[in-house]
C-alpha cells in the first residue's frame, strides 16, 4: 500500500513534533564529536556501545547489548502482536585509516583509525531520534512501537547484519529504515531511488605458484610475473562477457605482489581485489563465473592457482513502499524540493542483508555545506560532514516513525 495514497501531506504534518530543541542538536553534535574522536573497529566498539546505552538509559529506555558484546537493540512503545514496529538502523565501527584533519578539534584520538564512513552521524541520528520518539510516547503520541538497532562491525564482510539478525533484532519488525552519509548531496537533502542503491560486493584472493628460476630462460620456467599481469587483466575482460551486461559485474584489483628480484622468475604471485554487481540474480551466480575464469587463464600460462572467494553482501534493493515513506517524511519536514533522486552506487553496504527478510529502504543523508563544491569523499582520512546533517537525520526518522504508523 504507498503512502502516496493513503496520506495527504497536511494531516501528517499534524503529527509531528516540532522544530528539534537547540539543546538537543548541541548536546547531539557533541555525541557525534565524541564519537569521532574514539573510533572502533568493527566487533571492538566496546566504548561507542557503553555511551550509546547509557545515554538511552539515562533517556528510561532499556537498551539490549548484543551477544558479542558490541552493538545494542533498544525498543520504544507499547509491543503487540499486530502493530509490527518500525526499525531504525545505524552502524557503529570505524575504519582502519588515519584521520588527517590536521586542524580539526575533534579528530581522531587513535591512531590510524577513523569515523571516515560517517558511522559516527549515523549513530547519532538514531539515537537522536529514538530521544525524540521516547519523549513522544511518554506523551502517548507515539502510536506504534520502534526499534533502534545499533548495529556493529558494517565494515568487516560479510557484515554485522548476519549476526545481529541471527541475535533476533528483526522480530517483530515490519519495516526498516537507514541512512549513510553522502558527500556529494547537500546538508539540508536526502537523496532516494526505489530499487538498487548499493551494489554487492565481494573479496577475491588469488595465489599463483610455479617452478620459477633465471630471467635469461623463461621458457624453462612457469614465468609468474607474466601470469599474474595477465590474469589482472584477462580475467575483469572474460566475465564481463559470460554474465548479462547490464549486471554492472566488475573485477576490480586493489594488490598485486610477486618477486624481489629483477632477475629472478618468482615462485610465488598473490592479487587481491574485490567484485562487484549491480544486480542481484547474477550476484547469486558471479563466484563460480570468477573462479572459472581465473583458472582458465592461470592454466593457459602454466600457473598453479589458489582462489579464496569471500562472499560480501548483496545489493541494498530499496522497496518502493518504504521509499515512499521516506520522501513523504522528508517532503513533510523540510519540503518536497528537499529530496532528490540518486544513482545506484557501486559501494556495498550490509544494510542489504536486513532487506533480506523485511522490506525497507536506506536513504541517502545530504553532508555537504551548501555551496562547497569540494566533495570530502568517503573512506578518506580528511572525511567530514555539516553537522546540521545530524538534525535533518533525526526529523526524517522521527517523521517517518510517526507517517508509517499512519499508513498502516
Amino acid at each position: 500500500m504507498s503512502l502516496e495514497s493513503e496520506v495527504e501531506l497536511p494531516a501528517a504534518e499534524a503529527l509531528l513534533p516540532g522544530t528539534l530543541p537547540e539543546a538537543l542538536r548541541t548536546e547531539l553534535i557533541a555525541f557525534r564529536r565524541d564519537l569521532h574522536m574514539h573510533p572502533e573497529l568493527g566487533n571492538q566498539e566496546f566504548r561507542t556501545t557503553a555511551a550509546i546505552k547509557a545515554r538511552l538509559e539515562k533517556a528510561g529506555l532499556q537498551p539490549r547489548v548484543l551477544g558479542a558484546g558490541t552493538g545494542l537493540v533498544c525498543d520504544i512503545g507499547h509491543w503487540a502482536g499486530d502493530r509490527p514496529a518500525l526499525a531504525l538502523r545505524a552502524d557503529i565501527d570505524a575504519l582502519p585509516i588515519p584521520d588527517t584533519k590536521s586542524e580539526c578539534a575533534y579528530r581522531s584520538t587513535v591512531p590510524d583509525r577513523a569515523h571516515a564512513c560517517g558511522h559516527d552521524v549515523h549513530t547519532t541520528v538514531v539515537l537522536g531520534a529514538g530521544l525524540v520518539l521516547a519523549d513522544l510516547h511518554r506523551q502517548g503520541r507515539l502510536p506504534q512501537p520502534v526499534r533502534l538497532i545499533f548495529q556493529p562491525a558494517e565494515e568487516v564482510l560479510p557484515g554485522g547484519a548476519a549476526d545481529a539478525i541471527e541475535w533476533g533484532v528483526l522480530e517483530g519488525v515490519g519495516r526498516i529504515v537507514a541512512v549513510h552519509c553522502d558527500p556529494r548531496v547537500d546538508a539540508g537533502r536526502i537523496g532516494l531511488r526505489t530499487g538498487p542503491i548499493t551494489s554487492a560486493c565481494d573479496r577475491l584472493e588469488v595465489s599463483l605458484d610455479g617452478p620459477g628460476g633465471h630471467t635469461a630462460r623463461p621458457h624453462l620456467t612457469t614465468d609468474l610475473v607474466t601470469a599474474a599481469a595477465r590474469v589482472a587483466t584477462d580475467v575483469p575482460a572474460l566475465v564481463g562477457r559470460r554474465v548479462d551486461s547490464r549486471s554492472g559485474l566488475a573485477v576490480t584489483w586493489g594488490r598485486i605482489e610477486s618477486g624481489h628480484a629483477p632477475n629472478v622468475i618468482p615462485q610465488h604471485a598473490e592479487l587481491s581485489g574485490t567484485v562487484r554487481c549491480l544486480d542481484l540474480a547474477t550476484w547469486r551466480q558471479v563466484p563460480d563465473v570468477v573462479v572459472a575464469a581465473i583458472d582458465e587463464v592461470a592454466n593457459l600460462h602454466g600457473a598453479k592457482s589458489e582462489i579464496n572467494y569471500v562472499r560480501g553482501v548483496p545489493p541494498v534493493v530499496n522497496d518502493q513502499a518504504v521509499t515512499d515513506l521516506l520522501r513523504h517524511a522528508m517532503a513533510a519536514r523540510r519540503g518536497p524540493d528537499a529530496v532528490e533522486g540518486t544513482e545506484q552506487s557501486l559501494g556495498g553496504e550490509d544494510f542489504s542483508w536486513y532487506l533480506e527478510h523485511v522490506p525497507g529502504a536506506m536513504a541517502r543523508l545530504g553532508v555537504r555545506p551548501p555551496g562547497e563544491r569540494t566533495v570530502r569523499d568517503l573512506h578518506q582520512g580528511d572525511f567530514d560532514v555539516d553537522e546540521s546533517a545530524i538534525t535533518v537525520g533525526v526529523e526524517l526518522f522521527t517523521a517517518a516513525a510517526l507517517l508509517d504508523a499512519a499508513e498502516r
